[in-house]
């Protein structure tokens, strides 16, 4: 039985997706529910599987293409099909998904080509009209000697592969910019450009922290299944509290209003191959910090597989950005509009520091607090940032809210 494969239906805010990878090939069988094909839109990766046991039999959209919400991207059948009706399909799916009709080969094609730095005069055509099928990539990249072998054909990722060069050679190599990360770089350049941003910083002491997380973090463990107690729920818990003394710093902006929100969503950056993305933890003053711990690891579970939804990234009142999982020591967050603020953690780094008129070696932390200075006064965001910082220099304050 012949159907359709179609775009998912994409919400009010997102207008077209792009096709980023497809994960099956014409005549190519897959079970039902299995992954067919990657469409990314403006904020995350949404996933198109097998509606049956069966075979993609034509690709409508190739690689690279804009759809739209439920657009007719290949057609499917249902059930098994020959291994002489799939190579047919196969060939003729490649000629009907060619640019151009100069073009010798289709976009999956072009895609391996350009991932293992292959030019189309290397291979030898075996389909209608010579042009390549992906199996005479392969076939190739099989017979490459041992001492250079290529590698597998592998999802789109914005990370950039390093190849080896000669010693001299001056290599270059251009791959497009994702649809995901555009609307990253749009998105900065506007908060930069649209908002009186403005940033101020603090230092915490994290001794009492890193001392309360030493002497439970075991307990912490075998008590709530296995989830690890971290730095992050800390974090999270002392902001929550302060977002509540400090009403403008959970607020965002529509249009000439200003919206203050009598909960706390907090947005958490989670740095992913495909770029930056901040899913939101809803509700955080009702979480416990093992709620929190948990809430953390599965976004940036479903952050690193590619299986965020629109409604992990909707919403959020402020942002919580932790740079020092990287090694930096400072810097300067752009805020997550339409959010009012942003606040970056940054690396533990033991420094001398004044206690009681003397000298004393502390683990320390710069905290960076942007804000958006049309709505936050710099008296609010400085108390702000105070107020954080005593909540963690003292956390036995967070559990008493005090």
């Amino acid at each position: 039985m012949s159907m359709e494969i179609k775009a998912p239906s994409f919400p009010e805010s997102v207008a077209d997706g792009t096709v980023a990878t497809w994960h099956k090939q014409p005549g190519e069988a897959c079970s039902r529910d299995e992954l067919i094909v990657d469409i990314e839109t403006d904020k995350v990766v949404m996933e198109v599987v097998a509606p049956a046991d069966g075979t993609v039999v034509k690709i409508i959209k190739g690689e690279g293409d804009t759809v739209l919400s439920d657009e007719v991207i290949a057609t499917f059948e249902a059930g098994e099909v020959s291994a002489a009706s799939t190579a047919e399909t196969t060939a003729e799916t490649v000629v009907d998904t060619a640019t151009d009709a100069g073009d010798v080969s289709g976009p999956a094609v072009r895609k391996l080509l350009d991932e293992n730095n292959l030019s189309a005069s290397q291979i030898a055509g075996t389909g209608k009209g010579g042009r390549i099928l992906k199996e005479d990539v392969l076939n190739h990249l099989q017979s490459v000697p041992a001492a250079a072998p290529a590698p597998a054909a592998a999802p789109a990722s914005t990370a950039v592969e390093v190849t080896a060069v000669a010693p001299g050679e001056r290599h270059e190599r251009r791959v497009p910019m994702t649809r995901l990360r555009s609307t990253i770089a749009k998105r900065l350049v506007a908060a930069t450009n649209e908002t009186a941003m403005l940033t101020t910083y603090n230092e915490v002491n994290m001794a009492p922290v890193m001392a309360l997380r030493s002497q439970y973090k075991e307990q912490f463990q075998k008590t709530h299944n296995g989830t690890k107690l971290g730095f992050m729920s800390f974090f999270v818990k002392a902001a929550t509290e302060a977002l509540k003394r400090f009403p403008a710093v959970n607020a965002s902006l529509d249009g000439n209003d200003i919206v203050y929100h009598g909960y706390q969503d907090i947005s958490v950056a989670v740095s992913t191959e495909r770029g930056l993305v901040v899913p939101v933890l809803r509700d955080t003053d009702g979480m416990s910090l093992a709620d929190v711990e948990r809430g953390i690891a599965e976004l940036a579970k479903l952050g690193r597989d590619g299986k965020l939804t629109m409604e992990h990234m909707q919403g959020g009142t402020f942002t919580i950005t932790n740079g020092g999982v990287f090694g930096s020591l400072m810097s300067t967050p752009i805020l997550n509009q339409p959010q009012t603020a942003i606040m970056g953690m940054h690396k533990i780094q033991e420094r001398p520091v004044a206690e009681n008129g003397e000298v004393v070696i502390r683990p320390m932390m710069y905290l960076a607090l942007s804000y958006d200075h049309r709505m936050i006064d710099g008296k609010e965001a400085v108390q702000f940032l105070v107020t954080i910082k005593e909540l963690l220099e003292d956390p036995a304050r967070i559990l008493l809210e005090i």
